[in-house]
């Protein structure tokens, strides 16, 4: 049958298989992410199954295993995904302090920038997407709170939270000196 065949038996039967196995799809995908993202997984998941519903087996067990694994592989493909958004808001962060540094700002500057990468990498990436779309994307809060799908004044509460997090973090951070260094290089002249 072709995919792009939307008929009675190849509509119905994808009902038959949302009907009996939702229930179940649902409770895997809950056990492995946050219950508010357990519906997005699981209508990909049936997306795929609706894409492909021809490599899905007729046994209603072996149906459910088939899901089951389709649900792992989008699992894993999401956790990837965070993975390297985290790796380049780490490896933004990284090169504005190098490229900081090579052009000879202040080492006192250079340090605190410091602070505040390892200040963002101890936030959560709930903070991290606020703060990100307040400051790097310069969106407004309604236009934020529109991206995130909440309400301008939700969207407010967690900037402050975000803000909030983020100068703890930094406030927390040990201090980076560049004192010891500079004194060093002082010493030595004087002693010329």
């Amino acid at each position: 049958m072709n995919v792009t065949d939307t008929g009675p038996p190849r509509s119905q039967r994808f009902a038959h298989l949302y009907e009996q196995t939702y229930a179940a799809l649902l409770r895997f995908v809950e056990r492995r992410v946050h219950p508010s993202h357990a519906e997005d997984v699981v209508a990909d998941v049936f997306l795929v199954a609706w894409r492909r519903l021809d490599d899905v087996p007729r046994a209603a067990d072996e149906a459910r295993a088939w899901l089951f694994g389709v649900a792992h592989r989008t699992l894993r493909n999401g956790l990837r995904a965070d993975q390297r958004r985290q790796a380049l808001t780490v490896r933004i962060a990284d090169s504005q302090l190098t490229g900081a540094a090579a052009a000879g700002l202040d080492p006192e500057l250079v340090a605190r920038r410091l602070d505040l990468v390892q200040a963002w990498r101890r936030l959560s990436p709930r903070h991290q997407e606020t703060l990100a779309l307040a400051v790097w994307d310069g969106l407004t809060a309604p236009q934020a709170a529109r991206v995130l799908d909440i309400t301008p004044v939700a969207f407010r509460l967690r900037l402050a939270r975000a803000r909030r997090a983020l100068r703890h973090h930094a406030d927390a951070a040990p201090a980076t000196t560049t004192q010891p260094v500079a004194t060093a290089t002082v010493d030595s002249r004087s002693m010329r």
